[in-house]
C-alpha cells in the first residue's frame, strides 16, 4: 500500500502538532477535518473524544480506536531566581530532558525554554556522576526572576511539550516525537479513506475513534466506550520493538519493526475476534506478530473490554522503537500492514458473527 501524498502531508501536520493529555484540541481539530469526506457523521464528546461514524443508524456497532494524546510536562514550581521544575503529565522520560528545548504554552502563546544541565566538569567527582530525576531537572527560559516568568504568560499548571518534528528516515521508518499513539490515529483514519474509495458497504455501524487521555489512565476510551456502547472493538496502538539494545526479550518478548502488525494474547482480548484477525492476516497473506500481555494489555483495549458488562475487544499493534522519546520510529510498511490488516478484517466482521464463547 502506497500513502497517498494528502495522507502524508496529514501525518506530518498531525505529528507536529503539539497535542498532549488534556489538550488533545488542535490535534483532534486536524484529525476531524482529514475523516470528514469519508463518515457520515462526527461527533465529540465533552471531554475531546472525536468519533467519525459511517452507518450512524445501524443497530450493530463496531469501534476501531486509537488515543491521540502524547506525553508532557507541567510547569509545577517556578523559584525565585525564574527556574521552572516540571511534573509528568503521563509517562515522560526524565532521562531524555536534560539539553532538550522545550515549548511551554503559556497564557500569552508558546514560550522557549531549555532543559538545562549542570556541565560534565562539574557532575563528576567522588560521588557517583548525577543522573537526571524529576526532583533536579528544571527549565530555563531566560528569566531572572519569578515574575519575569509569569511576565511571559508561564505560570504553575503551563503544559510543556518537545518541539521536535516529524521525518522520514532511509525511506523506511517513520520518526517523530508523538508516534505513540497519533500513529493510530492515522491509521484509522486511512481505514475509513480505503473503506471510502472501494465504496465498500458495511452491515453495520463503523465508529473510527480517536480518544484522548490514554496516557494517564485510559480515561478518554472508558468514556466514550460508555457512549457508543460497541459489539465490538478493535484497538490500535504501539508496542515495543525489543530488537535493540538494553531491552530484556524474556519479558518484553520478541517483537521488531518491519515484520508485522503484532496481535495481542490477553484476558481483555476477546478469543473470536482475534481468531478473525489472525485468521484474516494469513488469507491475505499480510504478515504479523504475536504477543503477550499477563493482567491487562494497558492500552484502551482494557477500557473496551471492561465496559458495556463486556465487549469483544482486540488488540493490533504497530511495533515501535525508542517510546516515549522525541525519536520514537516505525517501519513504514508495518503502517501499511496494520492498515490493512484492520480494512480486511472489518469486511469479514458480521453482526451475526458467534460472539459468546459457549
Amino acid at each position: 500500500m502506497k500513502f497517498e501524498n494528502k495522507s502524508l502531508k496529514f501525518l506530518q501536520e498531525y505529528l507536529n502538532t503539539a497535542s498532549p493529555t488534556g489538550y488533545e484540541q488542535r490535534g483532534q481539530e486536524l484529525w476531524m477535518n482529514f475523516i470528514k469526506p469519508f463518515v457520515d457523521k462526527i461527533e465529540v464528546d465533552h471531554y475531546g473524544t472525536c468519533y467519525g461514524i459511517v452507518n450512524p443508524d445501524a443497530e450493530f456497532k463496531v469501534v476501531i480506536e486509537a488515543h491521540a494524546d502524547e506525553i508532557s510536562w507541567y510547569v509545577n514550581y517556578i523559584t525565585d531566581d525564574g527556574l521552572i521544575y516540571v511534573i509528568r503529565n503521563g509517562g515522560s522520560d526524565q532521562m531524555i530532558a536534560p539539553s532538550k528545548i522545550v515549548h511551554i504554552h503559556g497564557e500569552k502563546g508558546v514560550v522557549k525554554g531549555v532543559f538545562g544541565w549542570p556541565a560534565i566538569h562539574t557532575r563528576m567527582g567522588a560521588e557517583k556522576e548525577t543522573t537526571p530525576k524529576i526532583e533536579n531537572i528544571f527549565i530555563d527560559c531566560g528569566a531572572k526572576t519569578k515574575k519575569e516568568v509569569e511576565d511571559l504568560g508561564v505560570f504553575v499548571g503551563c503544559m510543556i511539550t518537545y518541539p521536535d518534528e516529524f521525518f522520514e528516515l532511509n525511506d523506511r521508518y517513520f520518526v517523530g516525537r508523538a508516534l505513540d499513539n497519533r500513529i493510530g490515529g492515522f491509521m484509522i483514519a486511512e481505514v475509513a479513506r480505503l473503506l471510502k474509495q472501494n465504496k465498500d458497504q458495511l452491515p453495520f455501524g463503523l465508529y473510527i475513534t480517536n480518544s484522548v487521555q490514554e496516557e494517564v489512565g485510559l480515561y478518554g476510551a472508558d468514556m466514550i466506550a460508555d457512549t457508543i456502547k460497541p459489539n465490538i472493538a478493535i484497538v490500535t496502538d504501539v508496542t515495543h520493538d525489543t530488537s535493540t539494545p538494553m531491552i530484556e526479550k524474556k519479558k518484553e518478548g520478541d517483537q521488531k519493526c518491519g515484520d508485522g502488525p503484532v496481535i495481542f494474547f490477553a484476558p481483555s482480548v476477546h478469543h473470536h475476534i482475534r481468531e478473525l484477525v489472525v485468521e484474516t492476516a494469513k488469507s491475505k497473506k499480510i504478515p504479523f506478530q504475536r504477543a503477550a500481555a499477563s493482567r491487562s494489555t494497558g492500552t484502551d483495549t482494557d477500557a473496551f473490554a471492561h465496559s458495556n458488562g463486556g465487549v469483544p475487544s482486540a488488540l493490533i499493534s504497530l511495533p515501535l522503537r525508542y517510546m516515549h522519546t522525541t525519536v520514537e520510529m516505525v517501519a513504514k510498511e508495518d503502517v501499511s500492514n496494520v492498515i490493512q490488516l484492520i480494512y480486511e478484517t472489518l469486511l469479514r466482521i458480521k453482526p451475526t458473527m458467534k460472539l459468546k464463547y459457549h
